[in-house]
């Protein structure tokens, strides 16, 4: 079986991709830095899903999972260009997964040094051992954001997106361009792939579906932007693990020609916010206290995917709706924090 090196397993996505390739038998080190940009408990307990315990981690040094025989983890900065290197020349991967990045439209904002250490210098750092220690094919989470406000809808990866309004966005799109750099001049297979707010179980506590279900439970107000009149393509995580992994198998390199692509990965499907909204309250069964507020800086009004052309790689068609897949969330929500 293939090795896969999964960056970000303490993450969202990353934990959830990371189950499933070893559900599926194959061998896979996970990676993350545990940064406290949001409760470091949540990462240690997706770890924990996983078969990583807390107390037997350790900074550069890999840890056995107690559940799969095929996951070790270590934990590590993608700015440690060293530790890197290391660790590709040790373990010798068919594949990488880059989804580790420092998150988050409005933190970007107010703090912007971290983008680029980690979204810029740490991205490079993987392109570079990429470059030296060769994979098959490496793969990294782009964004919805790079879109910007584009107006024309849905968001086709033909469209021209050199207008991020946010820092964020624009560490993302410079990812794709490095990496379309290094796959031209060091023959790197590799894929962009850019998502659409993901949420499910296990979600980030700075999303939106994290903070309304926590607010409502507890009986705070919460913050609705642009009076509530946003649009997003709301992804169900299971969907966009099943994308990932259809494509990785389906995926052949072109023999002599560059091996770049940018993919979205999204439901197809925008959802208004003030109906997301609804859909939370019919879940937990309580009326949200609303607080209208203008537009945030850094936000678009709209995202929506035209998934064509990764339906077109390896059949992708998302199946869960947004009802369903708030209703799995709340659940997961009042089981982990009862």
């Amino acid at each position: 079986m293939p090795k896969y090196l999964i960056t970000g397993t303490a993450g969202f996505i990353g934990f959830h991709l990371a189950t499933v390739l070893l559900e599926n038998g194959n061998e896979v080190v996970g990676l993350d830095s545990i940064n406290d940009y949001y409760d470091v408990n949540l990462k240690y307990s997706r770890l924990k899903q996983s078969g990583i315990a807390r107390e037997e981690i350790r900074h550069n040094e890999l840890t056995q999972s107690s559940i799969y025989p095929g996951y070790r983890f270590i934990r590590m900065n993608l700015e440690d260009k060293e530790g890197l290197v290391e660790l590709f020349a040790s373990e010798h991967f068919d594949y990488m997964i880059n989804l580790a990045a420092q998150a988050g439209v409005r933190y970007s904002i107010d703090n912007p040094d971290v983008y680029i250490q980690s979204n810029i210098i740490g991205f490079f750092n993987v392109l570079e051992v990429c470059r030296h220690y060769p994979v098959k094919h490496l793969l990294f989470a782009s964004s919805s954001s790079v879109y910007g406000n584009n107006t024309k809808v849905p968001f086709s990866e033909t469209d021209n997106v050199d207008h991020p309004i946010s820092l964020y966005a624009a560490t993302k799109k410079s990812n794709e361009l490095l990496a379309h750099a290094y796959s031209h001049l060091y023959h790197i297979p590799v894929t962009g792939l850019r998502f659409f707010t993901v949420y499910g179980p296990w979600g980030r506590p700075d999303m939106a579906m994290f903070k309304f279900t926590k607010a409502i439970l507890e009986g705070k107000p919460i913050q609705v932007f642009n009076e509530g009149n946003l649009y997003r393509d709301f992804t169900y995580v299971d969907d966009i693990v099943t994308g990932i992994v259809k494509f990785i198998s389906q995926f052949k390199p072109k023999p002599d020609d560059v091996n770049y692509s940018i993919l979205n990965i999204g439901n197809n499907s925008p959802v208004k916010l003030l109906d997301f909204i609804e859909e939370i309250e019919k879940c937990l069964g309580m009326e949200a206290i609303k607080q209208m507020s203008p537009m945030q800086a850094g936000d678009v009004l709209t995202t929506f995917a035209d998934i064509s052309k990764i339906q077109g790689l390896c059949d992708f068609e998302p199946q869960t709706n947004i009802g369903d897949g708030i209703q799995k969330f709340c659940d997961w929500y009042r089981s982990y924090y009862n």
